[in-house]
C-alpha cells in the first residue's frame, strides 16, 4: 500500500461516525429552545455548531459537541437587570428548558454552558448566546458573581473553511491528523490551537498545492513546525476572530519526537521497509492508522 492509500485510509478512519444521532439530538434541543424562547417549532433556526465539531476538525471518539443557541435580545435585557448573577439564572432557565425534552438525561451547568451528558458518552455543551451587530456573540459567564463575555466563533469557522477550500481540504485533514497524534501521545494542546497552527502552517508550506502523495511530508513538516514554536509564548491568535488561544502545556518536545518518527517512517518507505514504516506511523497516529 502506497502513501496515498495509507493516508486516505487514515483520513477515513478519523471521520466522525455519530453525525446522525448528533443531528437528531441537536434538532430536539433546538425545537425545545425555539418553543420556549421564540414561540416557534423550528428544528433548525437559532442554532450553530461551534468548537471543533463546528469547524469540521473533530475526529471519531470526540469529547463533546458545542452548540450555540441564539436567544432574543429581550431575554438579555431581562437577565441583565438581575441584581446578582443573572448569568447563572439564565443558564438555569436554559437547563430547565432542555430538561423538558430530556427529563432522564444528566444535565448540569458549568460556568458558561449547559452540559447535556447522554448515556452513550456523547456530551453536548450548550451555550446560550445573543447576536451582536458585528456578527460576534455575547454569552453568559456565571463565574465570580456573573458577567457577560464576547467572542466570535463564526469568524473562526469561516476562516478555517476558506483556507480549507483554498488548500483542497488539507487544513482540516491536517487538524484531524494532529488530533490523532494528540490523543495517541497525550499531548497538552487545545483543539483550537491545533486548528490555528494548521491554518498558519498551511499558508507557508511549500507543498500546499499537492495531493495525498505529499501527506507524509505534510506531517513531517508540521511536526517540525510545532517543535520550533517559542516555549515562552503563552498564546496565539485564532484565525478569523484574532482572539487569544492560550497554551495549556509544552507540546514542543512531543512534536519533536513525532518529527523524528516521521523522518524514520519516510526513510523506511523509501527503502521498501513498509512494516517498519507502518510501526513509526502508528507511533504518531496510534489506533487510527490501520495499514
Amino acid at each position: 500500500m502506497g502513501i496515498t492509500e495509507k493516508f486516505k485510509r487514515l483520513i477515513d478512519n478519523l471521520r466522525t461516525n455519530d453525525d446522525e444521532i448528533i443531528s437528531i439530538r441537536c434538532k430536539r434541543i433546538t425545537k425545545r429552545i425555539n418553543l420556549d424562547f421564540w414561540n416557534s417549532t423550528s428544528e433548525t433556526q437559532h442554532i450553530r455548531y461551534l468548537g471543533s465539531y463546528g469547524r469540521g476538525t473533530d475526529i471519531r471518539e470526540h469529547s463533546d459537541v458545542d452548540l450555540a443557541v441564539l436567544l432574543p435580545g429581550t431575554v438579555y435585557s431581562q437577565y441583565n437587570l438581575y441584581m446578582f448573577n443573572g448569568q447563572s439564572a439564565l443558564l438555569q432557565t436554559v437547563k430547565k428548558s432542555i430538561k423538558t425534552t430530556y427529563p432522564l438525561t444528566e444535565i448540569g451547568g458549568d460556568g458558561q454552558v449547559v452540559v447535556v451528558q447522554f448515556g452513550d458518552g456523547i456530551k453536548f455543551e450548550v451555550v446560550p448566546v445573543f447576536q451582536n451587530t458585528d456578527g460576534s456573540f455575547t454569552y453568559a459567564d456565571s463565574n465570580n458573581g456573573g458577567s457577560w463575555k464576547k467572542n466570535n466563533p463564526i469568524a473562526e469557522i469561516s476562516a478555517i473553511n476558506y483556507a480549507n477550500t483554498l488548500y483542497n481540504k488539507k487544513v482540516k485533514h491536517l487538524a484531524r491528523m494532529a488530533r490523532a497524534w494528540k490523543q495517541t501521545n497525550n499531548v497538552p494542546i487545545k483543539g483550537l490551537l491545533i486548528d490555528t497552527f494548521a491554518y498558519n502552517f498551511m499558508s507557508q508550506w511549500e507543498y500546499n498545492d499537492k495531493s495525498f502523495l505529499y501527506y507524509d511530508y505534510m506531517i513531517r513538516d508540521f511536526m517540525k513546525f510545532l517543535s520550533q514554536r517559542d516555549k515562552a509564548q503563552q498564546y496565539w491568535q485564532a484565525p478569523g476572530s484574532y482572539e487569544r488561544v492560550s497554551r495549556i502545556g509544552l507540546f514542543e518536545y512531543k512534536a519533536a519526537q513525532a518529527y523524528t518518527n516521521a523522518l524514520e517512517a519516510i526513510s523506511y518507505e523509501n527503502n521498501g521497509k513498509l512494516y517498519s514504516a507502518n510501526l513509526k506511523w502508528k507511533e504518531i497516529f496510534g489506533r487510527f492508522f490501520i495499514n
